[in-house]
């Protein structure tokens, strides 16, 4: 356990959380939204700060992150709990074991240690995913204060939902994140996530303001999100963001308590990604169909194939010092080949 930052004291020994939009009003004795974040006689404590649920080297395309130092190893990390309740989530035996079975379980881990072991395996980055970051941001702070310091670079994969204060306190460190836009309703945010969508917008501003590189994905689901309408607001939304921010369009597969819900057809995704080319939105990527056209990088100027990619594989093809070799259009990103 370690105090947690981010929160006030109340009268009557309750706190308020102020890390995530939910802006939880804790009693003493109970825990917030995330599961991991308990009032101990009016004092706010993080249960899982330092305590690794999961710690894996992952190529960066599986964050997605298609335009940050594409090819690279990122050493990815999580502990339990999450502050949203999905029901397609795709990791939910980590992210709410807290809310459904009380358990915080992991491994203690310092952050000297993260960064040793993402050097030791030639990672170029240490990812903060699987769950949400934010509810272990306390923990990911420290260590991406001391990855910064040994020359690595920071990834979150979040959902969005962190307070501007939270996510001000993390400039300078974060380089780069893949934000979940879930849906472009208030609706599916509170039926099927148990949150709001405002939140998650302003974070993709507050972002991009910040100079972190920013790609967004949005699971495709039959019936929930996959309106054409509603695709289209989407993409309308991430060009004021710049037509350079890419969207990653990906594919739903039943899980978790969403099982209803048949697979996404492949033509709907693909339909999706030329809504987002339509929109004016240079880079959309098909998520979750291996070997489609749709997961590699074209140029927005000419159509020339710049990487090519099959599933977490990337081949260097028209692309030189980050631009395109046919036409020299430059091609937005970090660390491009």
């Amino acid at each position: 356990m370690k105090e947690a930052g981010f929160y006030e004291k109340l009268k009557d020994l309750d706190v308020q959380c102020h890390l995530c939009a939910h802006r939880c009003r804790i009693p003493p004795g109970k825990r917030g939204i995330c599961g991991v974040r308990e009032n101990r006689d009016g004092t706010l404590y993080s249960l899982v700060y330092g305590r690794l649920i999961a710690a894996n080297v992952d190529p960066i395309e599986k964050k997605p992150l298609f335009h940050f130092l594409p090819g690279s190893r990122s050493y990815s990390i999580a502990t339990v709990g999450c502050n949203f309740q999905c029901l397609f989530c795709q990791n939910a035996d980590i992210s709410q074991a807290p809310r459904e079975h009380g358990r915080i379980v992991g491994e203690t881990v310092a952050p000297e240690k993260v960064v040793e072991d993402a050097r030791r395996t030639g990672s170029a980055t240490i990812a903060y995913t699987y769950t949400e970051p934010t509810i272990f941001m306390e923990y990911a702070l420290d260590v991406a204060e001391k990855a910064r310091a040994e020359g690595l670079r920071n990834v979150f994969v979040t959902n969005g939902y962190m307070t501007a204060e939270a996510l001000r306190q993390a400039d300078g460190l974060i380089d780069a994140a893949n934000v979940d836009l879930k849906a472009f309703t208030d609706t599916f945010y509170r039926k099927q996530c148990g949150a709001r969508l405002q939140p998650v917008l302003d974070t993709l501003h507050l972002m991009k303001s910040m100079g972190i590189w920013l790609e967004v994905t949005t699971l495709v689901i039959p019936g929930l999100n996959d309106d054409p309408a509603e695709l289209r607001e989407i993409a309308r939304f991430l060009v004021t963001l710049g037509p350079e921010t890419p969207w990653h369009v990906s594919r739903f597969h039943p899980t978790y308590r969403l099982t209803d819900r048949p697979p996404t057809p492949v033509e709907t995704v693909r339909k999706a990604r030329d809504i987002g080319l339509e929109a004016g939105l240079h880079y959309v990527y098909t998520g979750n169909v291996f070997g489609d056209r749709g997961e590699s990088t074209f140029c927005h100027q000419c159509g020339e194939i710049l990487l090519e990619r099959t599933g977490f594989s990337v081949h260097q093809r028209g692309i030189k010092q980050g631009a395109c070799l046919k036409c020299g259009a430059r091609v937005a990103g970090v660390g491009l080949p």
